[in-house]
């Protein structure tokens, strides 16, 4: 841990989300269903005393207290751990961020943590979700392994302007995705693409009764980590943003016989979708291929994008 640093606690998710809470050095804060605590948090899953937050000279260090259903951070259950910038950790509903701030705030006392906290909880939006938050603030695929580790039941409902997808969770495990508008893409390839969503809002909602038409057997660490090598090739093939157009060019110089045929079927895509989501949807071979394909198309002349 650096030192010469002052941290603080950013409330991701829960009852204060938006909330930032300074942690001054050589004080505590205790999080729990008990009311004497400095962070009070009414929640099922959470106990009387849950956990224990000490800052020293070298950054805050968080102690689980015994509690039931547990302390994780970042993805790993916890009995005590030191913090550092970056870390998020989830008790109940709630997702806390350790974030660096000004050295020179002033250390608050226990009744001005609970005033400040409270004036958080009243002026946050009401909402009928357990938990909810902003993707920009935790990643997808952080929060699945959040998820993951805590066993928890549910659908992970994702908003991002038009577009919308759904991750149904069963004790931890992903057994079904979904985007709206494309219910023709299976399952694994719509999970893939919804975890290199970087924007938007999410919403974790109680699990609902219905039958999936095959659900994923793959684990959610197998996932997550297929979903990040997928999202690097992705990358390094440099295709425009989603939404973009991309068209055939005309008059096309170089020769069509010179492209397999994989690489025909995905200009004829391109002449018939002429967009980068619709391509994928419609391609008969994988997003990692068809991606590879286009990016071979535009780099070789024969489409380009607008």
């Amino acid at each position: 841990m650096d030192t010469g640093k002052a941290f603080a606690l950013k409330f991701i998710s829960g009852k204060y989300q938006g909330g930032e809470l300074p942690l001054s050095p050589g004080k505590e804060v205790r999080i729990g269903r008990s009311s004497e605590l400095e962070i009070v948090l009414v929640e099922e899953m959470v106990s009387r005393k849950h956990a224990r937050l000490f800052t020293d000279e070298d950054g805050p260090v968080l102690s689980d207290l015994g509690s039931t259903n547990g302390t994780f951070v970042n993805g790993e259950r916890v009995s005590e751990t030191r913090l550092k910038e970056g870390d998020r950790f989830l008790i109940g509903t709630s997702i806390f961020k350790v974030v660096t701030m000004d050295p020179g705030s002033i250390p608050l006392d226990q009744s001005e943590i609970r005033e400040r906290l409270e004036e958080v909880a009243a002026a946050k939006p009401r909402s009928g979700g357990a938990m909810n938050g902003r993707i920009d603030e935790v990643s997808i695929p952080d929060l699945l392994q959040l998820f993951q580790a805590s066993k928890k039941s549910g659908v992970l409902r994702l908003t991002d302007g038009s577009r919308e997808a759904m991750v149904h969770l069963r004790k931890g495990r992903i057994v079904f995705a979904e985007i709206v508008g494309k219910e023709h893409v299976d399952p694994l390839r719509s999970i893939y693409r919804i975890i290199a969503w970087t924007t938007g809002d999410f919403e974790l909602a109680p699990a609902e009764e219905r039958e999936f038409p095959a659900e994923l057997e793959e684990s959610t660490e197998a996932i997550l980590m297929e979903g990040s090598r997928r999202l690097d090739e992705l990358r390094l093939h440099a295709l425009p943003p989603s939404g973009d157009r991309i068209v055939f060019v005309e008059p096309l110089e170089p020769l069509l016989r010179d492209l397999t045929p994989d690489e025909l079927d995905v200009l004829q895509l391109v002449v018939n979708q002429g967009e980068l989501d619709a391509i994928l949807d419609h391609s008969t071979v994988g997003d990692l291929e068809t991606a590879a394909h286009l990016a071979s198309l535009i780099e070789r002349g024969y489409a380009r994008a607008l």
